[in-house]
């Protein structure tokens, strides 16, 4: 008889997607075989086919979802005064950055792995989240151009999301602060 589950203990399936992000981060799309990933997550390379039909929906699940809870986010925060709606979105994208690095690093390496509707999929969520940024940024500085902002949106990403990159020391807190003032200060004096 299995052991019960307890309520905050990840299911098998949210495992598997954990442990898979940590690995293609790694390693790669094609650098992890099912049978790694099997063994990191403690079953057989076959039994992950009873939650995902391969490694290719794995990958697609890990990217949907994360576009589809970046933008579920921005839109909780987007309405308000927009240098608080500002705010709000570069600290909800700092801490997307900070506790899920290695999603961000699987995002740019391993998007064009997807299958060609979820490829699609990815990059319409992702639009629309940018477009969040860029309503808020025209909402902050009347007459900004849509392109500048969105130019701008993206470079505050680019900033934000190198946190998997800066092999910093500093604590977390310390980076966090840092990344903040940073991004609100270039995005306030556009």
């Amino acid at each position: 008889m299995a052991a019960p589950r307890v309520d905050n203990a990840p299911s098998r399936r949210e495992q598997i997607l954990r442990t898979a992000a940590v690995l293609f981060a790694r390693h790669g799309f094609h650098g992890v075989s099912i049978a790694e990933l099997g063994a990191a997550v403690g079953i057989s390379g076959p039994a992950l086919y009873r939650h995902f039909p391969g490694k290719e929906a794995l990958l697609a699940e890990l990217l949907v979802d994360i576009s589809e809870r970046l933008l579920a986010g921005g839109r909780e925060r987007s309405t308000g005064e927009p240098d608080e709606v500002l705010a709000a979105l570069v600290d909800f994208q700092l801490e997307f950055a900070l506790r899920e690095p290695e999603l961000i690093v699987v995002q740019d390496r391993d998007l064009d792995n997807l299958p060609e509707g979820d490829r699609r999929r990815v990059r319409r969520l992702q639009r629309t989240y940018v477009e969040i940024w860029v309503d808020t940024l025209r909402r902050l500085h009347p007459g900004l151009d849509p392109d500048a902002a969105r130019v701008a949106a993206h470079g505050t990403f680019g900033l934000l999301n190198s946190t998997p990159h800066s092999g910093s020391r500093a604590a977390p807190d310390e980076v966090a602060g840092l990344l903040r003032r940073m991004a609100l200060a270039a995005l306030t004096a556009l």
